[in-house]
């Protein structure tokens, strides 16, 4: 049965998307931690980071790099942080966050009722920063 995720990525579920290729996608979180919260995610679904190709493995943190320095030019954030938990869905997906405060990771913090409308403008933002810096595998 196919994951949250792969349902996202197959277009089956509406996700907010900022980056796409053959490997994987990055997509805002739905319940962010804070504006810009997004989720790096490899197209094939595996579910726990240490079982993934180790060139996987690279390629997820070098999108992920990417996207924070986006996210620095964005937000102005102290830090970009990144996390590897993949306790809510068994598909391995990377957090990048910009971070002000440690307490900014915390899941218990995380925003749930966040309007789809204000997940499409941070989208944008981190898309038209991405051109910006001028990546081309930005999500249209």
């Amino acid at each position: 049965m196919a994951t949250l995720f792969t349902k996202i990525i197959e277009g089956d579920l509406p996700g907010q998307f900022v980056w796409k290729d053959e490997h994987c996608v990055a997509f805002l979180s739905i319940a962010p931690l804070n504006p810009g919260h997004t989720l790096v995610v490899p197209r094939a679904e595996v579910e726990h980071w240490i079982d993934l190709d180790p060139e996987l493995v690279g390629h997820l943190f070098k999108v992920s790099q990417s996207i924070g320095k986006a996210m620095e030019k964005e937000y102005n954030p102290l830090k970009v942080g990144t996390i590897v938990l993949g306790l809510e869905v068994p598909h391995v997906h990377v957090h990048v966050v910009p971070v002000w405060k440690p307490t900014d990771l915390d899941f218990h913090n995380a925003d749930a009722n966040t309007p789809p409308e204000a997940l499409a403008q941070e989208a944008e933002r981190i898309r038209s920063a991405l051109t910006h810096l001028g990546y081309d595998q930005v999500a249209s």
